[in-house]
């Protein structure tokens, strides 16, 4: 079991080197951010494009099948998953609700020409007419709406079969539901996979520039971010350790029973603890004698941005796609 190289998610592919790891990061990042909020009110066709285009520039990249299929495939069938339990659950709260115009207002349309007489006034010994019928209203009288035809094709109930009912709110939220966890979730891998975490930190130190008027440490954030980054492998590395020195001395847990397991695994991970807490303090006492004493002293300079043809041709495709999103994207 090799934990550094069978995650699913959040992996960087440093071979083969396609055109999405040469773009520059701060336009791979603007294109992200794009693809987060583009699907913010918008229809459902359009976030089904937003699924053809990630898919579509997956394959265009020639990104291995090996990666992609591992990566792709359990996100697909999980939001097909959602989407095809979404559309036959209930579609919303079974409530009552008073209807906006009443049910005979057909009845209104056939009032007489003249007005019906008056009701007469009740005698003087009975003045609130007690034990007297009341005359029933003529204009309720046998009256019911008729069976109009309807104007259009439109059925809101789309498919029904004994329980399983598909209907139009269900459909929409379905595809709102799935189209948005994809998106959210392979747009994300899809950069990290193809953008270096000094790549990635970089761009966001460029983007948060302004901050530093309002003195926002943007230096120390960033240089916290990129020693997370850092950090991430040897967490994985001291799992692995652990993982695989308990696999090796062959623990019978089932004679152990379940206190004994319980404090095996409270060892291992104190042990794995100790372990983060020392690598720890070895990166800091490293910087230390490098002279990284302070965020803006020995500064290191991970990329070097330079655009070319092709991140003005992504820059220009992304003003495409908003203008599209504005245009036809729009929730009606």
């Amino acid at each position: 079991m090799d934990l550094l190289r069978s995650l699913p998610l959040g992996l960087y592919l440093e071979q083969p080197i396609t055109w999405l790891h040469r773009l520059d990061p701060r336009v791979k990042l603007a294109w992200l951010l794009s693809f987060l909020l583009t699907p913010l009110l918008a229809d459902p066709l359009w976030r089904i494009a937003l699924v053809v285009l990630l898919i579509a520039i997956t394959l265009s990249a020639f990104i291995p099948l090996r990666v992609w299929r591992q990566q792709m495939g359990w996100l697909l069938f999980l939001c097909l998953l959602i989407l095809g339990l979404t559309c036959v659950l209930p579609d919303g709260l079974n409530t009552p609700h008073q209807p906006r115009l009443p049910a005979d207002e057909f009845a209104l349309l056939r009032q007489p020409q003249t007005l019906p007489p008056p009701p007469a006034k009740p005698p003087w010994y009975n003045p609130f007419g007690w034990g007297q019928s009341q005359p029933e209203n003529p204009l309720r009288q046998g009256h019911q709406a008729p069976d109009l035809p309807q104007p259009t094709d439109y059925r809101y109930v789309i498919y029904s079969v004994g329980p399983l009912r598909i209907t139009q709110r269900s459909l929409d939220l379905g595809i709102r539901v799935s189209t948005l966890l994809f998106t959210l979730i392979y747009s994300t891998n899809l950069y990290l996979l193809t953008t270096a975490p000094e790549e990635v930190t970089a761009a966001l130190e460029n983007w948060m520039q302004p901050l530093r008027r309002l003195n926002v440490p943007v230096t120390e954030i960033i240089l916290t971010l990129t020693l997370a980054l850092r950090f991430i492998p040897l967490v994985l590395e001291e799992v692995q350790n652990l993982i695989r020195s308990v696999s090796t001395r062959a623990i019978n847990w089932k004679k152990l029973g379940l206190r004994h397991s319980i404090e095996v695994w409270l060892m291992v991970s104190e042990r794995l603890l100790e372990n983060l807490l020392l690598r720890a303090e070895q990166i800091a006492s490293a910087m230390q004698v490098r002279g990284f004493t302070a965020p803006h002293q020995h500064q290191v300079q991970w990329h070097r941005f330079r655009f070319r043809i092709v991140d003005w041709i992504a820059l220009v495709g992304m003003g495409l796609l908003w203008a599209a999103r504005l245009y036809w994207g729009a929730e009606q």
